[in-house]
């Protein structure tokens, strides 16, 4: 509907991978009045300036995409900051777009919030049944307080106030706008360098870190921000339809994995190196496997379009077009 186009839709994160994809798709879909921030701009662990920005803007919907995220090395490294910037942020976000009247809003989470040992696929009823991943533990809290905040918002204000926050939880993102970085970077960005890097040496190996043997799902952050937009424009029946009120989150995943050395080889091949892949088993693994249950989503009627090979060609295209070697 033309009303809908003209909704003030605020994507916190939009210079992010997961937030320029939900622009990207937005744009698409002819939204004319998207709301976006630098952090230089506005700075979300600041509770007074989140404030002032939402009574100044008063957006219509949020998308919260905004998050410090990395790999294991980051989240290892850091994380104090991985559990104080996150809370801040999500605290500040959702309780601010409901003082300002946001009846919409979408948490995106990750996939890091089920326990480490959790039945494959994880379904979204395995959240808080075991110990979580040690070297994302931090990350994790965060996330899945951010889950809670926005049932709990809706517990206690949906029916008196029209308050329908929703949350999402990908499964491992990879695509345009990825972080490149080889300390803090996640497995398909790092890998992607790395192999790019050694093709340019001509490098006779690879090191990858750990056995190879963990499993892993992983998903095109543009199939992504399809989700997180269909997902937000579900009718409310339609939503509560497929989820309970202790278990509002939604899984956004593949629906298939791959194991780490599979997935080396297929960057490997996506890069045009042809050296040798090896592995160190004295680096950490993370969790065995991590497999997503999507059946909810499926059944609402989304299903993802991109593959892995398909999805690599386009990252390593982007990458090469991009300064995102620094």
């Amino acid at each position: 509907m033309p009303t809908d186009l003209n909704q003030r839709i605020y994507v916190a994160g939009h210079r992010g991978m997961v937030g320029s994809a939900i622009v990207r798709n937005l744009q698409a879909k002819g939204y004319k009045n998207i709301i976006t921030r630098t952090h230089a701009e506005l700075d979300l662990t600041n509770q007074a300036a989140v404030e002032n920005f939402f009574k100044t803007e008063k957006p219509d919907q949020v998308y919260l995409a905004a998050a410090k995220v990395g790999g294991i090395y980051a989240n290892n490294t850091f994380p104090a900051e991985f559990i104080y910037d996150n809370l801040m942020v999500q605290n500040n976000v959702i309780h601010q777009a409901f003082v300002s009247g946001v009846k919409k809003l979408l948490f995106l989470g990750s996939s890091c919030i089920y326990p480490r040992l959790a039945s494959q696929p994880m379904g979204e009823n395995a959240l808080l049944t075991g110990k979580l991943e040690p070297t994302n533990e931090p990350y994790a809290i965060a996330k899945i307080a951010g889950i809670k905040m926005c049932e709990s918002y809706n517990r206690q204000y949906g029916a008196s106030h029209g308050i329908d926050y929703r949350s999402v939880m990908p499964t491992n993102l990879y695509g345009p706008g990825d972080n490149y970085h080889l300390e803090n970077s996640h497995v398909i960005p790092a890998l992607i360098r790395r192999f790019h890097e050694a093709k340019l040496v001509n490098a006779p190996e690879v090191l990858i870190w750990g056995t190879g043997t963990p499993k892993r799902e992983f998903l095109f952050v543009d199939d992504m921000a399809a989700a997180s937009v269909f997902v937000m424009q579900l009718d409310k029946t339609q939503y509560d339809a497929q989820t309970e009120p202790m278990q509002s989150h939604i899984n956004v995943g593949f629906g298939d994995d791959v194991s780490i050395a599979h997935l080396a080889a297929a960057v490997a091949k996506a890069t045009g190196y042809q050296g040798k892949i090896g592995f160190d088993p004295s680096k950490p693994d993370g969790s065995p496997r991590k497999l997503m249950n999507s059946s909810r989503l499926n059944r609402m009627g989304w299903n993802p379009k991109v593959n892995l090979d398909q999805g690599l060609a386009i990252a390593y295209q982007e990458f090469l077009q991009g300064d995102a070697r620094e």
